[in-house]
């Protein structure tokens, strides 16, 4: 049973519980931390993963990391942009280099103009890291070798049962909310009765990080060859001297270093792409599943445990971690009464077409792979574009046809404070707060709100505008202005996982505040 009519009164040990320590767990967990919510992440495997499975962080995840202090471990980690496809003829000998990405022009509302690789152990092992350092108090970690049995909830909390693999013990939890990122076989989404519709995709996969003998392909570009079995792939691992062999597995094939070296010699021809290793492998089904619902009463699911994705397109990993950058703000404003708890309804409603949208992408680059295409991922794939102008949360409240509103991504925009400090909004924004913005506001006649530490506030100088005004940054070359497309008097709400909220002008200035009335304490 996962749900229970009880009214048991226990005080929570945790206000959250997390099961599953991958990126959306990890995520999750460096939210709640720098919110001084209190949390508990297990897992049931006895170690960290291993293995390079999602190996592409998209821009508008590179936004998230770099907002949550782990962009910076990437980097010095080694993170790259991704090579080009060198996809060979048949004759094994010729070959045509293809950019992988459509590239896009650099421009200030976009620092970030395509995906970075970084094999998933390596983000993992960041993400381990920034968690450590979250929060007031530091030295959060997840435990590993911790599995969830069973859960009840009641209308103040969830009791879980726990089993420490390594000992037998199985320990009692109590913790007001409990998330489920415990992956496509989740415990929580089965105990739960959440439905998981979708399709088997016919498709085996095999993946393996590979230690490859000498160096007789070169790792500038991503070696891919037509086979008759199928695409046979060799990618250079950023930040390692590693390599990823993809393919389709064969009735009955295992992942030993053997049968690997064999069947790279049959399907390329070549005896020379040797490999000496085998780090990580894994032989997979490829489905695209999405569950029914994400929430039941206080406990949710998210990342794998609510959408599974076929690897094309590298969308599961991105869009499981906004999955848990979008519900942790969330739960940690319910958690410490700085919002209503009918905010965690607009969780499901916001990430769930996405993940549908995103699902429906990867499908259709699979298909063309089995057709012999190799389209480049473009604009569609980076996620950047996505939003949620139909949530509660997004009050479209003045004409803005043709611009940027409620439920888009805030762009970023480089500025500098009244003092002559050069910032960006990105750093403004950085933390767990809302921010408003107030262009070329002065001499409104409104009456901003003071003193919450939960509502950030600035009034921003046009380009050229009065060096005397009262105003807190500047829009030296005009930035802001237009990646926003605002006009004088204009006020922008953004909230705390950079989406806007509203955009409004001094005349609405009202609705504003009645919009934070709603949904936070200000």
């Amino acid at each position: 049973m996962s749900t229970s009519t009880s009214t048991t009164s226990t005080s929570p040990d945790v206000d959250v519980l997390i099961t599953g320590a991958g990126p959306c767990g990890l995520v999750l967990a460096i939210g709640l931390a720098r919110n001084g919510v209190s949390f508990r992440l297990i897992d049931k495997a006895d170690e960290a993963f291993q293995g390079s499975r999602g190996k592409g962080l998209q821009p508008r995840t590179l936004e998230i990391f770099s907002d949550l202090g782990a962009l910076e471990g990437l980097l010095q980690a080694g993170v790259a942009p991704y090579p080009d496809t060198r996809v060979y003829h048949d004759d094994g000998v010729g070959y045509d280099d293809r950019p992988f990405m459509e590239k896009g022009n650099a421009n200030p509302s976009e620092p970030f103009q395509g995906p970075l690789m970084s094999p998933q152990f390596i983000t993992e092992g960041v993400l381990r890291a920034t968690l450590a350092q979250a929060g007031s108090g530091g030295g959060h970690r997840p435990d590993y070798g911790h599995e969830l049995v069973s859960f009840e909830q009641d209308p103040s909390g969830v009791t879980a049962k726990v089993l420490v693999t390594a000992t037998g013990e199985q320990q009692v939890v109590r913790a007001r909310y409990l998330v489920g990122a415990d992956g496509g076989r989740s415990v929580v989404r089965h105990q739960l009765g959440i439905d998981f519709p979708g399709i088997s995709l016919d498709v085996r996969g095999l993946v393996a990080d590979l230690v490859i003998q000498g160096e007789p392909i070169t790792r500038d570009v991503w070696h891919t060859w037509k086979t008759l079995v199928g695409p046979v792939s060799l990618c250079p691992l950023a930040c390692t001297s590693l390599w990823q062999l993809q393919t389709v597995a064969a009735p009955g094939e295992d992942i030993s270093l053997p049968v690997l070296n064999e069947l790279m010699r049959e399907r390329l021809g070549r005896q020379d792409i040797v490999a000496t290793e085998v780090r990580w492998a894994s032989i997979y089904n490829m489905s695209a599943r999405l569950a029914s619902k994400y929430r039941e009463g206080r406990v949710f699911i998210a990342g794998d445990a609510a959408h599974v994705h076929p690897p094309t397109g590298g969308q599961g990993l991105n869009t499981s971690v906004q999955d848990a950058y979008n519900l942790g703000w969330k739960l940690a404003a319910v958690i410490r009464g700085s919002a209503p708890e009918t905010l965690l309804d607009t969780y499901e409603g916001e990430r769930r077409p996405i993940a549908a949208a995103m699902i429906e992408l990867a499908v259709g680059y699979l298909k063309e792979a089995k057709e012999g295409g190799n389209r480049k991922r473009g604009r569609e794939a980076q996620q950047l574009d996505l939003g949620y102008p139909e949530s509660p949360l997004s009050a479209r409240l003045g004409y803005r046809e043709g611009k940027l509103g409620a439920g888009n991504r805030a762009p970023e925009a480089p500025c500098r404070h009244k003092g002559g400090e050069a910032t960006t909004l990105f750093k403004l924004f950085r933390g767990p707060h809302w921010t408003l913005l107030g262009f070329d506001v002065e001499g409104s006649q409104v009456e901003v709100p003071k003193g919450s530490q939960n509502l950030h506030i600035y009034r921003v100088l046009p380009e050229g505008g009065n060096s005397d005004a009262v105003a807190d940054l500047v829009d030296d070359g005009g930035h802001i202005r237009t990646g926003y497309a605002l006009a004088a008097g204009d006020w922008v709400l953004i909230r705390p996982d950079g989406y806007i909220a509203t955009v409004v002008s001094s005349q609405e200035f009202e609705t504003l505040i009645s919009y934070l009335r709603t949904w936070t304490v200000c």
